[in-house]
C-alpha cells in the first residue's frame, strides 16, 4: 500500500480488493470495507451539499463511532480539513477551538454521544438523519470562513487539525498532513505486526492522534477489524476481550490499571482473553508498578511506546520479539532520528526528526518556529538512551531543581505508584526559599486507606533525600484528559484548600 497518497485511499484500496471484509464493529453494527466506503461517499456528498469545499475547516464534535470515522474520511476526500474534537470537552473548550479554527461547518455525531447532542442543542444545530451513516446535527454555515489553499502534492494537504489538551495555556492546533499520518500508520502497523486477521479494540479517542493514527488508521492500513468503543468502560472492555476475539489492545497506563483493578474486584484474574496477542501502552508515562500489575493480570507482556501529537504521534515502540522488564519506550521507528540537547548527566531534551512531523501550529508561525529548527522538533521531553533503547525521564518544563539537584517527577511518581494503596500520582514543583519543593498529589485505590505519613515513609525508603516529596496531598480524583493524561495544571489550585492538605 506504499502507493496510497491519502488516508481515505486506505479504505478505497481495501474496498476494491476485499469489499466484504469487516472494517468496523460498533455494538450490533458491522461495516465491511465496502460499506465504510459507501458511508464515506454519502457523507462527502452531504458535506458538499452543505457548502463544504476544499480547504474548509470542518469541526467534528464526536466520540468514537462509525459515523465519526465516515465523516473524518469524507472530509479528507473533499480535501477539507477535519478538526476532530472530543464531545466530552466543556462548552468553554469547544468555543475556544471554534474561535481559533473558524470552521466552515460544525458537525455533531449525536447518535452515540449525549455530550455531542448537548453541544448541538446549545449551538442550535439542525438534526439530520444521513442514510448509511447515522444521526447527526449540522451547525450553521460560517459564510465568512476563508478556505486554506490546497497543495499540488495531495500528500501535503492537511489530513487532521488536532487540538492539544492545553495543560499549560490555551490549546494549539496541530496541522498533520496525509504524509505525516500515512507514515505513522504504516510504521506502527508494521511494528505491531498487524494483519487482516487482527481485531483491534479501539477505545482511545479518534479526536487525539494516538487513537486516530496509531489505532484507527494503523489498523485499517493493515486490513484489520476495528472494534469501536465510544468511551472506556472496564466491564465492557473485559467482555469484549472474552467474547469478541480481540487480538490487540492499545491503551494508556491508566486504562490498563483500571482494567486490572476491576478484574481483581470481580475475581476474574487472570483476565480471560483467548485471542489476545498484544497489549501496548502509550499516551502517558508507564511506571513499573502499573506494568507489573497489568502483566500479572493479563499473563503477558505490556509493551510500551512513545509519541507526541506534533509528530503524528508515534516515535518509538518496544519490539514484540524482545519483551522488556523495564519502562523503556523502545527503539525508534524506522525513518526517525533523535538527538539529546543540553541537560546534565546522561539525560537531555529530546529532539526528533521524522516524516511524521507536523506542518506547523495553525495560525501560529512564531510558535511553529520555536518548536521546529532545521527539521528537528523540540519535544520538551527529557530522555536518555541505553543501547539504542529510549527512556523518557520527564518533561523539561516539569523538571524540579531541588538544592541544585535535578528531580524528574516521573521517577517520584513511579515510586509513589508502587504503594499498594495508591492508584495514581502526580508530582509538581513549587518555588520556596530559593529552591523548589516537591508536591505530590496521590489518588488512592477504591476502598483503600493510607495516611500521608505512611506514603511518605514508603517514598523515603526508596528515594534519596532531595527526591522525597516535601508535601503529599490526597485527592479524591485526578483531573484527566480524554487521552488518559493527568492534567497537572488543574491540580495546583487545590493547594489553596486547607482541608485537602496534609504535611508529609
Amino acid at each position: 500500500m506504499q502507493d496510497i497518497n491519502s488516508v481515505h485511499g486506505i479504505v478505497e484500496r481495501w474496498a476494491q480488493q476485499e469489499p466484504g471484509r469487516i472494517a468496523l464493529v460498533e455494538g450490533e453494527r458491522r461495516w465491511s470495507y465496502a460499506a465504510l466506503q459507501s458511508a464515506i461517499e454519502a457523507a462527502a456528498a452531504w458535506l458538499t451539499a452543505s457548502g463544504v469545499c476544499a480547504g474548509d475547516r470542518v469541526m467534528l464534535v464526536c466520540e468514537n463511532s462509525c459515523a465519526a470515522i465516515a465523516l473524518y474520511f469524507a472530509c479528507t476526500k473533499l480535501e477539507a480539513w477535519p478538526v476532530p474534537v472530543n464531545a466530552r470537552l466543556s462548552d468553554r473548550e469547544i468555543e475556544e477551538i471554534v474561535a481559533h479554527c473558524k470552521p466552515r461547518r460544525i458537525v455533531f455525531a449525536t447518535e452515540c454521544s449525549t455530550q455531542a447532542a448537548a453541544h448541538a442543542k446549545r449551538r442550535g444545530a439542525a438534526p439530520h438523519q444521513l442514510d448509511g451513516v447515522g444521526t447527526l446535527a449540522l451547525g450553521a454555515l460560517h459564510e465568512s470562513a476563508t478556505p486554506e489553499p490546497t497543495e499540488a502534492d495531495p500528500q501535503g494537504n492537511i489530513a487532521a487539525l488536532i487540538y492539544t489538551t492545553g495543560t499549560t495555556g490555551k490549546p494549539k492546533g496541530v496541522m498533520l498532513t496525509h504524509r505525516n499520518l500515512l507514515f505513522v500508520a504504516r510504521a506502527t502497523a508494521e511494528a505491531r505486526h498487524l494483519n487482516p486477521d487482527d481485531r483491534i479494540y479501539a477505545t482511545l479517542p479518534i479526536t487525539h492522534t494516538l487513537g486516530l493514527t496509531g489505532v484507527m488508521l494503523g489498523s485499517l492500513v493493515a486490513g484489520a477489524q476495528v472494534h469501536i468503543a465510544s468511551r472506556f468502560d472496564p466491564a465492557k472492555a473485559l467482555a469484549a476481550l472474552a467474547n469478541d476475539g480481540i487480538t490487540a489492545v492499545i491503551g494508556t497506563p491508566s486504562m490498563y490499571a483500571m482494567l486490572a483493578e476491576y478484574a481483581k474486584r470481580k475475581g476474574t484474574i487472570p483476565i480471560r482473553a483467548p485471542a489476545l496477542r498484544l497489549i501496548s501502552s502509550a499516551g502517558a508515562p508507564l511506571d513499573l508498578a502499573t506494568k507489573a500489575t497489568v502483566e500479572a493480570a493479563f499473563g503477558q507482556t505490556l509493551h510500551n511506546g512513545y509519541g507526541i501529537t506534533e509528530c503524528g504521534p508515534s516515535i518509538s515502540l518496544t519490539a514484540l520479539d524482545a519483551p522488556r522488564n523495564d519502562c523503556s519506550v523502545g527503539r525508534l521507528l524506522p525513518g526517525i532520528e533523535t538527538k539529546l540537547i543540553g541537560g546534565n548527566g546522561d539525560a537531555g531534551e529530546l529532539w526528533v526528526k521524522t516524516p511524521g512531523i507536523m506542518k506547523g501550529y495553525y495560525g501560529a508561525p512564531a510558535e511553529t518556529a520555536q518548536a521546529i529548527e532545521d527539521g528537528w522538533f523540540r519535544t520538551g521531553d527529557l530522555a536518555r538512551l541505553e543501547d539504542g533503547n529510549l527512556f523518557i525521564v520527564g518533561r523539561a518544563k516539569e523538571l524540579i531543581i531541588r538544592f541544585g539537584f535535578n528531580v524528574y517527577p516521573a521517577e517520584v511518581e513511579a515510586v509513589l505508584n508502587e504503594h499498594p494503596a495508591v492508584l495514581r500520582s502526580a508530582v509538581v514543583g513549587r518555588q520556596a526559599n530559593g529552591t523548589e519543593e516537591i508536591v505530590a498529589f496521590v489518588q488512592l485505590n477504591p476502598g483503600a486507606s493510607a495516611d500521608t505519613a505512611a506514603i511518605a515513609d514508603h517514598a523515603a525508603a526508596r528515594l534519596t533525600p532531595h527526591k522525597r516529596p516535601t508535601e503529599i496531598v490526597v485527592v479524591d480524583a485526578m483531573p484527566m484528559s480524554a487521552g488518559g493524561k493527568i492534567l497537572k495544571a488543574q491540580l495546583v489550585p487545590t493547594l489553596a484548600a486547607p482541608l485537602r492538605r496534609e504535611a508529609a
